[in-house]
């Protein structure tokens, strides 16, 4: 949970809107196969969707009262086809998958490329707002694009299953032991990584489906993690997400307008290997938050863990969320503003040799434990050009004297490395798979 922002408001360059018809057909004759669901829109933007005139009563009590209309909410488009994957620049989205495959026994290099090129073609659809290809579940139908993004990495093991050990990145070593680890290993690391992410639970539930079902007998789930956010629009004005601590999480994420951003975020196009040229590595961790130990300090307890104001994210030093955080100033009795062992002086970039990653969690709650506590916390995903100059080294330094290390706990891991985007009449991974 470095001290690090992210955007939550869509940029042009990340997202466009669609355009809406008047006269959209929403017919149950119309065709199944390859319908857009944003010809289903038109009737949404005054009244918001009903279930059809014969059961009027029925979706008058099934929709949501004053329901926001989709023309401003699902119809939010991302590209699939581009110079990066979706889901690393685009701001935070409501709700979230992250699932891991195993390759099949001998589906090899020829198996796990024909996955690719069904996943990709999947996700280029559904993006767009169109149904799967065949066998669609109708679950999105009613839903336009909803800001869905689809992203596809590597792990570590993929590449002895495939026999491409020569092409693996020395970037992709498994991570070091961190002595506050413990991690599940069953539910860490995988030879493919998926990141689902949209602005409609069902919109997102709609492509984890279509995913699974793509890969069919070339791969197994090997774990699936279901996370949320603040959905858009909830706040009064755009602003840096909340945790499940309450806590302003992500206020010194690097920026795209950075001089910098391209160099610490995504491998050069020129980079080694070839084949990751305008990539990432995603460093992924299931973090538990013990709630019930936090919640029971004191509100100037909580600020102190952290180093920032609870209300509104700003330092204890004084100014707004933005303002530079003053490591040295000093109380009336001479003691630290700022603890040393605040998590947001240590996660600095400027405390840490100039490491920087690119957050982009997940809140999570996965229900009550046997215990009685909540099995709730932070889907961490993080993405840099190289995970041993970006989260390794912020890691070491947390590891070591994180006041906030006392109410988390790390239970599950993996590193893959995510190809650049494919281009138009390619897939994802294709320089790799067919090189």
């Amino acid at each position: 949970m470095a001290d690090q922002s992210l955007p939550q408001t869509r940029t042009p360059e990340n997202a466009v809107k669609d355009g809406v018809s008047d006269t959209a057909d929403v017919s149950e004759s119309a065709p199944k196969d390859g319908l857009s669901r944003r010809r289903l829109l038109g009737t949404a933007g005054a009244t918001g969707l009903v279930l059809g005139a014969a059961g009027a009563a029925v979706g008058y009590a099934a929709r949501p009262a004053e329901a926001t209309p989709l023309t401003s909410l699902g119809a939010e488009e991302v590209m699939f086809h581009g110079k990066h994957q979706p889901g690393i620049l685009q701001g935070l989205q409501a709700r979230g998958h992250l699932v891991a495959f195993d390759l099949a026994a001998g589906a090899g290099r020829k198996g796990a490329a024909a996955l690719l090129r069904r996943w990709s073609q999947t996700a280029r659809r559904l993006m767009a707002g169109e149904a799967m290809a065949s066998d669609d579940t109708d679950v999105a139908r009613d839903a336009g694009p909803s800001s869905l993004t689809i992203t596809f990495g590597f792990g570590h093991s993929f590449f002895a299953r495939t026999g491409l050990e020569k092409q693996r990145p020395v970037a992709l070593d498994p991570l070091p032991d961190f002595s506050s680890d413990r991690l599940d290993k069953a539910r860490s690391n995988g030879d493919l990584w998926v990141q689902i992410g949209a602005d409609d639970a069902l919109v997102a539930f709609h492509a984890l489906r279509a995913i699974q079902k793509d890969a069919g007998d070339a791969a197994k789930v090997r774990w699936q993690m279901n996370g949320f956010n603040r959905s858009p629009g909830a706040t009064a004005h755009p602003m840096t997400a909340r945790n499940l601590m309450g806590q302003i999480d992500g206020t010194r994420n690097p920026k795209p307008t950075e001089p910098d951003f391209d160099r610490r975020i995504f491998v050069p196009s020129t980079g080694d290997p070839a084949w990751m040229a305008n990539g990432s590595y995603a460093v992924v961790r299931r973090i538990r938050m013990l709630l019930d130990d936090w919640e029971q300090l004191s509100l100037k307890a909580q600020e102190q863990v952290i180093g920032r104001r609870k209300a509104d994210g700003a330092p204890l030093t004084g100014g707004s969320e933005t303002t530079a955080m003053d490591l040295e100033k000093t109380d009336a009795k001479g003691d630290l503003v700022v603890p040393l062992n605040a998590h947001a002086r240590i996660t600095r970039p400027d405390q840490n040799g100039g490491a920087a990653i690119l957050r982009r969690p997940w809140s999570f709650h996965d229900g009550i434990d046997t215990d009685g506590v909540p099995d709730a916390g932070l889907l961490f995903v993080c993405w840099q050009a190289d995970p041993l100059r970006g989260f390794v080294p912020v890691q070491r330094k947390l590891d070591r004297g994180d006041a906030l290390s006392r109410y988390v706990r790390h239970e599950s891991s993996g590193l893959f490395a995510v190809p650049g985007g494919a281009a138009e009449g390619e897939y994802v991974g294709q320089a790799l798979l067919d090189g």
